[in-house]
């Protein structure tokens, strides 16, 4: 699309809007009739950690929403001199998993207990052994399953459980509910009905009888699949967004998702076979089964596509932010030694000289444990460096074990997809590691070995995933499914860059992967003595 026929297309409001709350931006992305990104706002944010809990205030929320709302409503009278006024459809998508429980007058009962904590190991365990299924310590359910472990005073007066996307797009449109993506994350979903499982709801009911005034259906979400009604902006909702109060209410909004799903959409990575990668401050692998595994394992989440399709994903908790807190490092030691350097070159060159170092890294191996990694039974982290008394420390092996320690817990949690020889065609990878053409790339080929392809569209990540979900509900033909609308609509003729593993990097990385499973002991040790 040319510039007067985008300008046309805003002022007819046909434009598509797709927020996403990560964990260090909240972004938007307006998409024309293309699905092309034709204007991109944002808003920087972090997590704290509080009394021992990794959480967001709900206001720091509405502030970072609003912020990146404005900052895209900037670029679109900057670059095409027209006012945001009316929308085609919107759809929100925001970190996974978690617990927000809110009481009948809608105030919050707990802080936002966010994916990231490792808290619900108990729960999480207890169950898992109940369902027959797998149930992750980042889970709603295990969060509540915590909660009445520990017989926390709030539980009575639940009314609504949700998570940071269904709360949103409660406050915007005043549905409760959730695709089925992002409610895999809460409950375990029965695929055939696109809704969660009823023997297991009926199994941990019975476990809570006569304990509280409501049932798990009573408090979580409604199920919705891809394409399904989900309301429409309210007024209240559309001030709520645009403190400017120009955009108009009613606009359709698709069934809120997890990033996730948007990660899915984003990489054409909905059928069955394809599998995507995201790499940001967490990672994970997710996988469309063609058939199901063998049986339950505690390193694999089963969760589900936006329209319902099982997925095996590896989740990990950590992966770019020790990289991030080096490279902040790096920055200090250029500005001591008089050298201006922003950080995009900080990145570039650290990611870069990964490529020189030993396939190995010569020894040194890097633990990226900011927080617990369930994958590897850690429930806290801290982050370290181990090397031999002759390994090589040269600034090569130091940048390549900063990436490898990156992606190697996924790497052990792959392994298990191999073993039950899960058949992948296509494997893409999306996120902030993969930002340096080829580096984290073909470091993340050999750390799988497996190729794996960046499209061209893959920095646009979470919230253009989450538009192209909102386009498929307004304009998708009668009976189109999801991977027929992404094939057909949006990524045909797309191009992507594909990295094959070379022998000697999938060997390097393989002796890598040794090391590191090494020194787990010794950061559990560090766990346990360093507080």
């Amino acid at each position: 699309m040319d510039r007067n026929s985008i300008t046309a297309y805003i002022k007819e409001g046909r434009a598509i809007l797709g927020i996403e709350l990560g964990s260090t931006r909240i972004k938007a992305v307006l998409i024309g009739q293309d699905h092309a990104p034709i204007a991109m706002g944002s808003h920087g944010w972090e997590n704290r950690l509080e009394n021992g809990v990794w959480t967001y205030h709900l206001d720091d929320v509405w502030t970072g929403v609003q912020d990146a709302y404005q900052d895209l409503a900037r670029d679109v009278m900057e670059n095409y001199g027209v006012s945001l006024e009316n929308l085609a459809g919107m759809g929100v998508s925001a970190m996974m998993h978690g617990y927000l429980p809110f009481d009948a007058e809608g105030n919050q009962l707990t802080e936002f207990r966010t994916w990231r904590n490792t808290m619900t190991e108990q729960a999480a365990a207890e169950l898992t052994e109940l369902f027959g299924f797998n149930i992750p310590q980042r889970w709603s359910i295990a969060h509540l399953g915590q909660a009445i472990i520990k017989e926390e005073s709030h539980l009575p007066r639940i009314e609504y459980l949700t998570t940071l996307a269904g709360y949103i797009h409660w406050k915007l449109t005043g549905e409760k509910v959730l695709g089925v993506g992002e409610a895999s994350g809460m409950f375990p979903i029965d695929s055939a009905k696109c809704d969660y499982d009823q023997t297991m709801v009926d199994l941990f009911d019975k476990k809570i009888q006569g304990k509280y005034p409501w049932k798990l259906r009573d408090i979580l979400p409604r199920v919705l699949s891809a394409g399904d009604d989900a309301g429409r902006l309210t007024p209240e909702g559309a001030k709520l967004l645009d403190k400017s109060g120009v955009l108009r209410a009613g606009v359709p909004v698709c069934p809120p998702e997890g990033d996730a799903g948007t990660g899915m959409a984003a990489t054409n990575s909905v059928g069955v076979r394809t599998g995507n990668i995201s790499a940001g401050t967490s990672i994970f692998s997710m996988v469309v089964l063609e058939k199901p595994l063998s049986r339950v394992y505690t390193e694999i989440d089963m969760v589900t596509t936006p329209d319902g399709m099982p997925v095996a994903m590896v989740h990990c908790n950590n992966c770019t932010s020790d990289i991030n807190a080096w490279a902040g490092m790096l920055s200090g030691f250029a500005a001591a030694a008089g050298v201006e350097m922003d950080m995009g070159r900080i990145y570039t060159t650290l990611f870069n000289a990964a490529m020189d170092g030993e396939k190995d890294c010569g020894g040194v191996v890097n633990v990226n444990y900011l927080s617990g990694e369930p994958l590897t039974g850690l429930d806290a982290g801290r982050p370290m460096m181990v090397r031999l008394p002759d390994a090589r420390l040269t600034f090569g092996n130091f940048a390549r074990s900063l990436l490898s320690g990156a992606v190697v817990t996924l790497r052990l949690g792959m392994d298990i997809l191999a073993a039950e020889n899960v058949k992948i065609d296509s494997l893409l990878g999306h996120g902030g590691f993969f930002k340096t053409r080829d580096v984290g790339q073909k470091l993340m080929a050999a750390a799988l070995n497996a190729p794996v392809s960046v499209m061209e569209t893959a920095g646009e990540g979470g919230p253009w995933g989450m538009a192209l979900l909102a386009a498929y509900a307004v304009r998708r033909e009668k009976g189109e499914s999801l991977s027929d609308y992404l094939n057909n609509k949006v990524f045909a003729g797309s191009q992507a860059q594909t990295a094959r593993p070379e022998a000697d990097d999938v060997a390097g990385f393989a002796e890598y992967t040794r090391n590191f499973v090494a020194t787990l002991d010794a950061q559990r040790a560090a766990v346990k003595g360093f507080n």
